[in-house]
């Protein structure tokens, strides 16, 4: 057999995408919705022991916490897979983002309109890194609506990056973002090194 020759045996090219954000946005369920397999995913039960250290405020009946990541696949043709990494949203797990982020094509920033300040990490680390991102509002019931201008404003993104809204609990409103990212990050430029193929 000829390997190197028969496309009959070429592997996937992969593309790695991350789902960021600040804790209780949504990313574990977004990951969940969208993956097309059982995601493979790191939480733990919240202790007494983090009260001093977490920061609930908003998602007080949270139970668990993303300690390492989220993964999910999708499968676009049979030779591009889509690669989730969903990070974990806590300040004292965010060592774990150089390595999730190396050889991504970009990221959705996953925002709670209700508490858009947690959003500022995430957004900060993927302009440090020029990593191509988009803000994706999730829709919680019960959150006063805003405008994307406002969101933009508050935000303080440049006019270039995408904000969309989304409820991360549905598959097509999850695709539409990841949708959104890909042609974002096709506009931004070419392929950042490292990525996985």
């Amino acid at each position: 057999m000829d390997f190197g020759r028969s496309d009959r045996w070429r592997l996937p090219t992969a593309i790695k995408i991350l789902i960021a954000g600040g804790f209780g946005v949504g990313k574990t369920t977004m990951v969940g919705a969208v993956s097309e397999t059982r995601p493979l995913r790191t939480e733990e039960a919240l202790t007494h022991v983090g009260t001093h250290i977490d920061d609930l405020s908003g998602v007080e009946s949270k139970p668990t916490t993303t300690v390492a990541m989220d993964f999910g696949r999708i499968t676009i043709r049979d030779d591009y897979m889509l690669y989730l990494f969903g990070t974990p949203g806590q300040e004292r797990f965010w060592f774990v983002w150089d390595e999730l982020a190396m050889g991504a094509l970009g990221a959705v920033v996953l925002a709670d309109t209700r508490r858009l300040a947690d959003s500022f990490p995430a957004i900060d680390y993927f302009e440090r890194r020029e990593t191509p991102f988009v803000v994706a509002l999730n829709c919680f019931d019960g959150a006063r609506p805003v405008t994307v201008g406002d969101v933009r404003q508050a935000l303080e993104l440049e006019a270039e990056i995408p904000i969309v809204r989304c409820d991360a609990r549905k598959r097509a409103s999850g695709r539409e973002v990841l949708i959104a990212l890909v042609e974002h990050a096709m506009r931004s430029g070419p392929t950042p090194v490292g990525t996985m193929s």
